[in-house]
């Protein structure tokens, strides 16, 4: 598990965005297990009690599961899934929107652009995949 920490946002919130992101992306699916805490700490080169805070985070928002003594497992839940993807979105569209607002283009043009570039993207994806 790699994660490019920036020095602006506290670790353990950068840990659970990780998490959110590969959730989101497929990489993490439901039910599979995570890494311990002492194991994601030395994966990532963090303070245990980062670890720790990240996964307290990741429980309390229902992003993982603890049952017992059992490894910690990423939800199952459709609805927390669905939340996941949905508040990556809004974020993304929103950092966008405020990016290009001060040009003032046509919201068709800007549609239009945004479609294309998508549309490129996941070609160059599958093009990587098959390479």
């Amino acid at each position: 598990m790699k994660v490019n920490f920036n020095k602006r946002d506290p670790l353990y919130e950068q840990v659970v965005r990780h998490f959110k992101e590969e959730i989101a992306a497929g990489n993490l699916i439901p039910g599979q297990e995570v890494p311990s805490r002492r194991e994601l700490a030395s994966q990532l080169t963090i303070n245990p009690n980062t670890a720790q805070r990240a996964y307290k985070e990741m429980e309390e928002q229902k992003l993982i599961y603890t049952e017992s003594n059992l490894p910690s497992k990423i939800t199952e839940d459709p609805c927390i899934l669905e939340k996941v993807q949905n508040e990556l979105l809004e974020e993304a569209v929103s950092s966008f929107v405020t990016a290009i607002r001060p040009i003032q283009l046509p919201l068709d043009k800007v549609i239009g652009l945004l479609k294309e570039k998508y549309e490129d993207s996941v070609l160059e994806e599958k093009e990587e995949k098959n390479d």
